[in-house]
């Protein structure tokens, strides 16, 4: 059905297909906008976030200091017998839970009791050994480009720009930035449809935080249940039901502001469509952690492929700015905390002496003195090296510098943020909202599907039907459309091909809500037919209430 409506297909189809790569047609591409969109909303409306939108190509040293190119790898391992390469880890996960988690070693022993390929199976495998994931590319021409990688991730971007966002923000915590767009990795064997890609489609969010004054929000006063599997390691292993307030009272989730992401996400995936059963949030054991994380969360939702990971929730602390500041050499990436009251502070620093600093650096003394006099931490023994702002070294003899202890009042300080984060796979959670709104039923004999979207997900908000297209219905249907599509974020799409009951089941297989049906009454006294696709109930009702309604997103109270 997916294919047949123009929702999702095989890209490059006509030669061959490439695994890992999807188009969306027509129909799908409508719905992934509209779900970007509302997710830009959703995020948007705190008040407290912007958007930003980033290169797709990273230089390799950002991805150096963000630990990419030494971290972001998967095991892989080659059949001796059909030459077929797969993820290494994939293939012994019935034997071990996180199998990721584990090392070369580890898996190289769970492979050689009983995980048969899956194309030929025999048991004969090499030794597993670590890909990087990312897709490596040039900035320049010929011999002067430089190394660079299409983006494993859009937070890069966010953390790029964190000056210009201390600044938006008028040097005030916390504020959030997000970013949506393409992320590519290049996965060892992408299987499962959308579920694993090579280009996809993400949006995260970077919420920078003060860690002395985490931001929070009473979650006791939310009334959901939720499925929650705490850190096997943990004092709370085994899977749990409770609210989002008691798990962060209990000390399941350990961080406030984490907790409030968590429940944050379950209203954007509820009301996007995601069935709330089949939604739970698994804590990472601590093997299994990414290397920039404190703490971390999956949510996870069950589908016809078993519980997937469609957003992943994690405390990056401060690693990503601090790791940016020491391999940059900027001093851009903190942030300024006032004291509510001036404290008194030990002050050890050096000062250049000036009759000697002067004759022996010349050019660069200036750059030696500021250099020093930024030094936090004062080197025990001499000569040491000293880097300037200019990126050269220099080294610092005993005689070349006075040191001295003041006691001095400071009203604050400079600190290095730390920053939540809500990742979302944009295309897994499109998968399970077209999986968890799909029904088949039987009608007069026949099977007869549809897409139960919400309104505001579906492709378009209604569809037009002249009943005839002729007497005039045509002309009114075409109206009634444009009439409908100059309204802010509402579509509508005409279809007068074949009978009614077709164009009724067509709409309702790509999940249209509402449609709108023209006849000889309308053309006498301007109402028309609304049928509402769960139900398949008709009420008739005039264009100007239908118009008002859509706008409002009320259509249900015309029934």
């Amino acid at each position: 059905m997916l294919r047949r409506r123009g929702i999702i297909l095989p890209a490059f189809e006509i030669y061959g297909g490439v695994s890992g790569l999807i188009d969306y047609g027509p129909v799908g591409a409508s719905i992934r906008r509209r779900v970007v969109q509302s997710w830009v909303d959703h995020w948007l409306s705190h008040g407290d976030i912007v958007e930003i939108d980033s290169p797709t190509v990273t230089p390799e040293t950002v991805l150096i200091a963000s630990g990419h190119v030494g971290e972001f790898n998967d095991l892989m391992t080659e059949c001796k017998s059909c030459n077929s390469i797969f993820r290494a880890d994939h293939l012994v996960e019935e034997q071990y839970p996180n199998a990721d988690s584990l090392s070369a070693e580890e898996i190289d022993k769970l492979l050689g009791n009983g995980a048969n390929c899956p194309n030929c199976s025999e048991n004969t495998w090499t030794p597993a050994k670590p890909m990087n994931l990312m897709f490596s590319t040039k900035i320049g021409a010929m011999s002067a480009g430089r190394t660079a990688y299409m983006r494993p991730e859009t937070a890069q971007g966010m953390f790029m720009l964190f000056p210009a966002l201390y600044r938006h923000f008028r040097q005030k915590l916390p504020f959030g930035a997000i970013q949506t767009g393409k992320g590519y990795r290049n996965e060892i064997s992408p299987r499962q449809g959308m579920i694993r890609l090579r280009e996809f489609n993400m949006a995260e969010l970077e919420y920078f935080i003060d860690p002395e004054k985490p931001p929070a929000d009473d979650l006791n006063r939310r009334t959901e249940i939720v499925l929650l599997v705490p850190d096997p390691d943990g004092p709370h292993s085994g899977e749990t039901r409770m609210g989002f307030g008691a798990a962060l009272d209990s000390g399941i989730v350990r961080h406030p502001t984490v907790a409030w992401f968590l429940a944050r996400t379950w209203d954007f995936l509820v009301n996007v469509g995601i069935d709330p059963e089949r939604i739970r949030f698994r804590q990472h054991a601590s093997t299994e952690m990414a290397h920039y994380a404190e703490d971390c969360w999956d949510c996870e939702i069950y589908g016809e492929h078993g519980w997937i990971e469609c957003v992943g929730i994690a405390n990056r602390t401060c690693h990503d700015l601090l790791s940016h500041e020491k391999k940059s050499n900027s001093k851009g990436l903190r942030a300024w905390r006032q004291f509510s009251v001036p404290r008194s502070q030990k002050i050890d620093r050096l000062t250049a002496i000036g009759s000697v600093i002067g004759p022996y650096f010349r050019g660069e003394a200036g750059l030696v003195t500021s250099a020093l006099e930024e030094l936090s931490d004062i080197p025990e023994f001499f000569p040491f090296k000293l880097t300037l702002s200019n990126g050269n070294v220099v080294s610092i003899d005993e005689n070349m510098v006075e040191r001295r202890k003041e006691v001095v009042n400071v009203s604050g300080e400079w600190f290095t943020p730390h920053v939540i984060e809500p990742a979302f796979g944009i295309d897994r959670i499109i998968w399970h909202i077209l999986d968890h709104s799909y029904q088949e039923s039987k009608k007069e004999g026949e099977d007869y599907t549809f897409l139960r979207l919400p309104e505001g997900i579906s492709s378009v908000d209604c569809v037009v039907l002249p009943l005839f297209d002729k007497d005039g219905m045509g002309e009114l249907a075409s109206e009634i459309t444009k009439a409908i599509n100059s309204l802010p974020h509402r579509s509508a799409e005409m279809d007068s091909s074949k009978s009614i009951g077709r164009r009724y089941a067509r709409a309702d297989e790509i999940g249209v809500p509402w449609a709108l049906t023209i006849d000889h009454t309308s053309l006498e006294d301007g109402s028309v037919t609304i049928r509402r696709r769960d139900d398949q109930v008709q009420v008739r009702a005039f264009v100007d209430e239908i118009i008002s309604n859509l706008l409002a997103g009320t259509m249900h109270s015309l029934f």
